[in-house]
């Protein structure tokens, strides 16, 4: 299919910001623009899990009265929601991964989003560069970023001193000594594993493992895959090293899934593991329910010892054959709004207050957003291992980069996600499975360049 280009919306930089054209308590509730937005608005893949969600989608039903909004709870699913566009049928507004939106633009499964930008007045420079350019693809802007997820490294000091060791000296630069290090942070008799003590985190984070030695999977303009590349194989090859010395993959995985990161067992308090990258979401956890426990957060570095971090996060689209798009592109607007944010910021700190529990910050693919919630609403919490987190979170999220937008990202995504499950389950080695996924890889983003 013909990519959609118009010129007009080349990185759509707009000169009124959100912040002044109506967000909370605003009259016009985010809308903007003169557009009426009345009528049925229906949305999918998005939730009411807590009072970040419910506080911005507060602020769009005070601001658009005649809109009936109906939110459908639940994750987002790619089949239904492909079958909900091809029956004539979609939800107006869907919540989903910025990383597929390239593929479904170039399937034409999404709208462009330029009238809308144009029409709300919707400021594209205030989201963060990464965010941005993933819901960019051929210079024309198809969705609204929402959060920005950062990975950063969290360490359980107090396993660390069990083993004789500090934080420094989980030095993730040096790959020659990462073996070593995690034979004396992991708990393995018998072939049973009972502690992790480095876990690479893949497939997921393999883009990060392979930044960190030189090299990117996908091209900057998303047609070009580099999957075969020798530093790619590389970083393939030791973070499958560090699996296979904790047990190997099956063993590794049937204990890392029993961890409940949302929760007060959560494997940090039950020191069920030592070291681990991982989005930045997972503080606001150890905050709330383990707020004791000795942990330090440091940034993932290359192999010259220098931060990098993998941004991702989720995005609002409008499907074709939406029936409703100008009330979408309003809620995408409001939801997104720094004051929206810094409203339900605000409502996150206060129930934190009243809990008695620190709190750690939220953080938004909106860079206005973020820092008047860390100017206006955070405080340090007196813990210096939380203050010290946050600094740490803050300081590596203007310089995160995201996979590329691809007119056939989803492809791609799996085509080096079975690559290395393959490895993991020892079907193939690196280099063959990452060529083989390589070919895949270039047949697809080819099939979709043309």
């Amino acid at each position: 299919m013909t990519r959609m280009v118009r010129a007009a919306a080349l990185v759509g930089m707009f000169a009124l910001a959100l912040s002044g054209c109506g967000g909370v308590g605003g009259g016009d509730g985010g809308g903007g623009g003169g557009t009426a937005t009345k009528g049925a608005l229906s949305t999918m893949g998005f939730g009411l899990s807590d009072e970040i969600a419910k506080t911005r989608v507060d602020a769009f039903t005070r601001g658009h009265p005649n809109v009936d909004l109906k939110i459908t709870e639940g994750a987002f699913d790619e089949q239904q929601f492909l079958s909900a566009v091809a029956s004539g049928n979609p939800p107006d507004l869907v919540y989903m991964d910025r990383k597929l939106i390239g593929t479904y633009a170039e399937r034409g499964s999404i709208q462009p989003l330029t009238d809308c930008v144009e029409k709300q007045d919707i400021d594209m420079g205030q989201y963060r560069p990464a965010a941005r350019e993933q819901v960019t693809l051929d210079g024309t802007v198809y969705g609204i970023p929402e959060f920005s997820s950062v990975r950063v490294v969290y360490l359980n000091e107090a396993l660390l001193r069990q083993a004789g060791l500090t934080p420094d000296d989980v030095d993730l630069a040096n790959w020659a000594g990462l073996p070593a290090l995690n034979a004396k942070l992991a708990t393995v008799s018998g072939g049973r594993l009972s502690r992790i003590g480095i876990d690479p985190k893949i497939p997921e984070f393999l883009p990060m493992w392979a930044k960190a030695n030189g090299a990117d999977l996908l091209s900057a303009d998303g047609t070009k895959a580099n999957l075969d590349d020798p530093r790619v194989v590389e970083a393939l090859t030791a973070g499958v090293k560090l699996i296979q010395d904790q047990g190997g993959w099956g063993k590794f995985k049937s204990f890392r899934d029993t961890f409940d990161f949302f929760g007060a067992q959560n494997p940090l308090a039950k020191n069920q593991i030592v070291a681990w990258p991982m989005e930045e979401w997972f503080l606001n956890q150890a905050a709330k329910n383990s707020p004791k426990a000795e942990l330090v957060v440091r940034p993932f570095v290359d192999r010259q010892g220098k931060p990098v971090t993998l941004s991702s996060g989720q995005a609002w689209v409008v499907p074709k054959g939406a029936r409703n798009p100008d009330a979408a592109c309003a809620f995408a607007k409001t939801v997104t709004a720094t004051d929206t944010w810094v409203a339900a910021a605000k409502a996150r700190a206060d129930a934190r207050k009243a809990a008695g529990q620190p709190f750690t910050g939220v953080y938004t693919g909106n860079v206005a957003a973020d820092k008047r919630i860390f100017d206006e609403l955070y405080q340090p919490t007196g813990n210096k291992r939380f203050d010290d987190a946050v600094a740490t979170i803050r300081s590596v999220q203007d310089s995160a980069f995201a996979m590329p937008a691809s007119p056939a990202g989803a492809e791609f995504d799996k085509a080096w996600t079975d690559a290395v499950n393959r490895v993991l389950s020892g079907q193939a080695q690196p280099a063959q499975a990452l060529a083989r996924a390589q070919q895949e890889a270039t047949a697809a983003l080819d099939k979709a360049s043309k």
